[in-house]
């Protein structure tokens, strides 16, 4: 192992004392099982390798993602609710990234999580959220819903009592105010089609 390794590993061992908490809480939390499938995509989308199927491995798996990807801690505090209050010290979360959703499915990768809000209504499986994303509110009362395996890139606005279709692509700096529906890719402000079931259009929302 060369010396980047060594210090890689040995600031990893260190940060699982501090982590201890965070480890039980991820092994008993009734959330567990969904914290589980974030672990395992986590290591997918960052190409980190297949989590190991040993209890030491889904651990360690952890250790790595709490101490080195900031949105994942986010992520993971969202999903223990109140008892994170008391952790936040011991392992910040990310600063800029604003989780207010009451119901996310398992497998939200979050990537550069800086300067982005979500606070959809709900938000379904294995979905992709990049920076500078906002996904709120246009009054005190209607916010979207976001479908399974939805991809929203940097900069995109979805706003306002919307639904985004499963398997769709909202594109980098694009504005939603309508429903898109499911398998498109939508562009532009305001967003419109430029791609359905694969086959590329351009459509009206």
């Amino acid at each position: 192992m060369n010396a980047k390794g060594i210090t890689k590993k040995s600031w990893l061992s260190l940060s699982a004392i501090r982590l201890i908490p965070h480890i039980i809480l991820m092994k008993y939390h009734p959330s567990r099982e969904c914290i589980k499938l974030d672990i395992e995509r986590w290591l997918s989308c960052l190409n980190l390798g297949k989590m190991p199927d040993t209890t030491l491995g889904v651990v360690w798996s952890f250790i790595q993602l709490m101490t080195f990807h900031p949105e994942f801690r986010s992520l993971f505090y969202y999903r223990i609710g109140w008892f994170s209050k008391t952790l936040h010290l011991l392992c910040c979360p990310m600063p800029t990234l604003y989780i207010y959703t009451e119901d996310i499915g398992p497998g939200l990768f979050i990537q550069h999580g800086f300067a982005t809000v979500i606070t959809a209504r709900k938000i379904g499986r294995n979905c992709w959220i990049n920076q500078q994303v906002t996904i709120g509110f246009t009054n005190n009362t209607d916010r979207p819903t976001i479908g399974d395996n939805v991809i929203i890139y940097a900069g995109a606005k979805i706003l306002g009592d919307v639904k985004v279709g499963d398997n769709s692509i909202v594109g980098a700096n694009a504005v939603v105010l309508k429903d898109v529906p499911e398998n498109c890719t939508v562009v532009g402000v305001p967003a419109y089609i430029v791609r359905r079931n694969g086959v590329k259009m351009r459509e009206s929302l």
